[in-house]
């Protein structure tokens, strides 16, 4: 069974940090593209942050600079280092993984709310 637990979601100030951690079971982040995704109240579910195919990372234009994305594959957990937070960033944060194509097998997490006030 493959669950995907994300946590280190809180409410801080703009300015702050946080660090969300999404630990997976069931697939290995090192054999699946793994992604964080978050939704606002009105928004739809907008992808941020992700390690493609070939590992490398790629980000959304509006946390560039501010996120960063890591893995360590022998706790088989994936991050997401978030500094210079911003309101806009309030969001329900989701992990997810897939075999890095369109169509197949994919999960998501349950997610981690994030919430940044002024």
């Amino acid at each position: 069974q493959v669950q995907l637990a994300e946590s280190g979601g809180d409410s801080v100030q703009a300015g702050g940090s946080l660090r969300l951690s999404c630990v997976a079971s069931g697939v290995a982040v090192s054999d699946y593209c793994m992604y964080w995704y978050r939704q606002g109240t009105i928004n739809r579910r907008e992808e941020v942050a992700s390690f493609g195919f070939d590992g490398t990372p790629t980000y959304a234009d509006f946390v560039k600079g501010r996120f960063t994305l890591s893995k360590d594959n022998a706790k088989n957990t994936l991050y997401l280092q978030m500094n210079n937070l911003e309101p806009a960033d309030t969001a329900m944060y989701y992990c997810r993984a897939d075999r890095c194509t369109a169509a197949g097998e994919y999960y998501w997490g349950r997610g981690t709310q994030v919430t940044v006030s002024s």
